[in-house]
């Protein structure tokens, strides 16, 4: 019997999200970082107000700081593009710094694609490039990557 009850609760509970998609003409890119990876989808603004959109919240919801709002938007700013398009984006994987460069990254590219003048500004910003540093892998014989244990004279 109490398998009943769970099964209402979860029949009573169930609802069904539909999430609001933009139509249109898109240009869309991925951005990395660590282990962050940012899917950007960038939409004409057209009659819009313009929006970042991340995992179904804004920007100012995902990321909490200025400091990661920033790094997040940064190539839009470098562009002065901030008001022209609608960004939707799926971030996975990693920490909130390293989500908000990976969406800088997918965001420069995406610019890339949407008009190649962007290219040498952005360059010159090193938005296009991947940043390569990630963790290192722990060794065996060792406690971390780098750190051995504690040495014995005797």
């Amino acid at each position: 019997m109490p398998t009943d009850k769970i099964i209402e609760k979860k029949n009573n509970t169930t609802e069904t999200k539909v999430k609001e998609i933009p139509k249109g003409v898109y240009y869309e890119a991925v951005g990395r970082r660590k282990t962050a990876v940012a899917r950007v989808r960038l939409f004409n603004k057209g009659k819009d107000k313009s929006e970042v959109i991340i995992n179904g919240k804004s920007l100012k919801e995902y990321f909490p700081t200025d400091k990661l709002q920033k790094t997040a938007i940064s190539s839009l700013e470098i562009m002065k593009a901030d008001d022209r398009f609608k960004v939707t984006a799926k971030i996975t994987g990693g920490g909130i710094q390293g989500q908000a460069e990976a969406l800088r990254h997918a965001l420069a590219r995406a610019l890339v694609e949407f008009n190649l003048e962007f290219r040498k500004r952005l360059k010159k910003a090193t938005f296009l490039k991947r940043d390569p540093r990630a963790k290192e892998r722990r060794k065996f014989g060792l406690k971390k990557a780098r750190k051995s244990p504690q040495w014995s004279k005797r």
